[in-house]
Formats: structure tokens, sequence, C-alpha cells
């Protein structure tokens, strides 16, 4: 059973919504090497007071779609991300490797397809990707939207060579998008403006539905409403562990599906997980004790089976922890919470009245 959002119920708007398959990629140990080094990323840019959530590498992403460009529908593997708010693909025309390798669009097979010309760039910490901003019709699950997004002929960095993905569809708020584009939400044809992702710990069973939630088979914990419209960011007020709780103050949760792990100032990490050592064999894992995450008002228990994740090393599988810091200036307030959290907590995005709310799956 699927629920919409409240101003299509109020509206009476007839909205589909299904089931959108996620693919997946296991992570790897250069994965998580790549998102610690992102971290560093982030606190240099926000230094030279650049973006207040500085754009991010993508190499460690897991979860993908495959959504659509243009009429008839060219299909592309994408990262739905919430911690991004612009639509970009491969153009045909690159003559970079990566371009050569992944699926890219073709102007010319497009009738709906429209020049614009403006540049688009993006500069990540590992490389970047340089363009014009196209226009066409973009399709995702029942959601069509006629929008601005980058069409990407030069591309450089290791992540662009060593990822799945096709490109990327941008799901956080349009403060944070570059050239001021229009975001897919903002732009598509649904009354309700919502998604929602089950991440599962079968990778098989992962999916999105949009617009709206499903209801049957989950128990909502709590709705949060969005105090910072940038990522989908929430009010963090304390965490607790075996080292016992930590009052924040002006800490942001930024809930985002491009990220794997959870990550944030070591100032905010560290007295959480001191002292709690995961065994690479994995072999501790039931005496490992719990970690909560207060968002409002309201607790989210992570067990070790939720915060520890397993890596691939050539043929070996280990565990490491899955919360993780590093030395970032101070004022830095935000911690990045990604899938760890995500697949305990099925997550629903909501835009017609800024909030996210938290499921958890009946037993």
């Amino acid at each position: 059973m699927y629920k919409l959002g409240f101003a299509a119920a109020l509206l009476g708007a007839v909205t589909n919504a299904e089931r959108i398959p996620l693919q997946h990629q296991p992570l790897t140990m250069a994965n998580i090497q790549g998102q610690k080094n992102r971290i560093f990323e982030y606190s240099e840019g926000f230094l030279n007071g650049e973006d207040e959530i500085p754009m991010k590498d993508y190499m460690n992403t897991q979860y993908f779609i495959t959504a659509s460009i243009g009429t008839p529908p060219q299909e592309f593997t994408l990262v739905p991300d919430t911690g991004s708010s612009n639509l970009w693909v491969y153009s045909s025309s690159c003559w970079s490797i990566p371009c050569k390798t992944h699926s890219s669009f073709n102007s010319k097979k497009s009738s709906t397809f429209k020049e614009n010309g403006e540049a688009f760039n993006i500069e990540y910490g590992s490389g970047g990707v340089k363009g014009v901003v196209a226009e066409d019709i973009a399709h995702f699950g029942t959601a069509s939207a006629p929008m601005g997004f980058g069409l990407v002929s030069k591309v450089s960095g290791a992540t662009f060579y060593v990822s799945k993905m096709d490109g990327i569809l941008g799901l956080a708020y349009g403060t944070i998008s570059v050239d001021s584009l229009p975001t897919f939400i903002d732009s598509d044809d649904q009354t309700d403006k919502s998604f929602s992702f089950y991440l599962h710990n079968n990778p098989e069973l992962s999916y999105m539905v949009m617009p709206g939630f499903e209801s049957e088979g989950y128990t909502k914990v709590a709705t949060h409403k969005v105090v910072q419209e940038s990522y989908w960011n929430l009010n963090f007020t304390s965490m607790t562990g075996p080292n016992g709780t930590q009052k924040l103050d002006n800490v942001y949760a930024a809930i985002d599906s491009g990220t794997s792990l959870i990550m944030g100032s070591n100032t905010i990490i560290q007295p959480l997980i001191e002292g709690i050592e995961v065994e690479q064999d994995c072999s501790n894992l039931d005496s490992l004790p719990d970690i909560t995450f207060t968002f409002d008002t309201t607790d989210y228990v992570l067990t070790s089976q939720d915060y520890v994740v397993q890596v691939t090393q050539g043929k070996k599988t280990q565990c490491i922890m899955g919360i993780a810091g590093a030395d970032l200036p101070e004022g830095f307030n935000y911690v990045i919470v990604g899938d760890v959290f995500m697949r305990p907590y099925a997550s629903y995005f909501n835009k017609n009245d800024n909030t996210v709310s938290f499921f958890t799956k009946d037993e």
C-alpha cells in the first residue's frame, strides 16, 4: 500500500506511485578511503568560504536507479542523491574515457531536445565534469520533468572511471543547484513532491517509491522539520554510546542517500565511538554496544549490525566501523548521515511540507 503526501490528498490528485528498483554496488576499501578523503575536501571548501556543504566524491556510492532523458527516452544509470541538486549525464560528443565506457546522451536522437549553451561545471575533490546546460524531458518512475540538465563533454578524476554511474539525479534543494537550475522534484509533473528510500541488507530488495511512501509493513517513528534547506538537514540534538550522552548544539544531520557511511568532525564523532573496536573478521559484532542518534526529541538506535559495514579487499570481506570522523575546522557542524542509518530506517523526503520521516520495518 502506498500513501501520498498531504498536498495530493487534499487536492484529490490522481498520482501514480511505484516501486523503483535500486541497483547495488558493493563497498570496497577504495570506496571507504575515497569517502574519508571527501570529508577533508568538505572542510577545505568550508574554510575557503565555498558552498555551505561542498560537492562530493561519488566513488563510494552504493545505490543506483535507472532514469531516462529525451524523446524517445534514452536510459541511464544514475545516483539518486539527496546530497546534491543537479541532473547531469555524459554527452555522446564527449571523448573522455569514462564517457566512452558509460551510457551517453545523443541529442540528435531526441525530438524534444533544446540547446541552451550555458556553461555547466562541477568540481569535485577527485576531479570534475564540464559541459553545457541542455533542455529536454527527464523521466524517473512515473514522473516526467521538462528541465535544464548538465550535458557533460569533459571528465577528469578517478571517480568517473571506477563508478558504474552515467550521471547524477540530484534530489536536494535548489539552493545548492549549480547554475541555479530547477531541480527534478521542482520541475516534475507530480502534484505530490515527495519520495522515499527502502535500503535493505539484501541489496536485491532495495528500492525507492516516488511519489509518497510505502505504509504497509512499516511503522512511522517520527517526522522532523527540515531546519536548513540545502541538503535535507535536521536538528541533531545528541548522540549516545558507551561513553555516555553527548549533547549537540547547532549541529545538522544531513540525510544523504549518496553517501555510504556516517561522517563528521572528530570533535563530534570521536567522543561517540572512542573505545569501539571492530574486529576485521567480524567476530565481535555481538559484543559491540548500541549507538543512539537523537533528532529533535526522537531517539534512533543503531545496533552493531547497523553501523558495522562489510567491505571487499581483493577476494576477502572484512568488517569496519561505518561511523567515522576527521579533523575538520571549528564551525563545520554537519554530520553526513548516509546509508548506514537509512538501511534500518526507511526515509521519506517530503518537499510538500519540508519534512523527513523515518520508518521501521514491521517484524
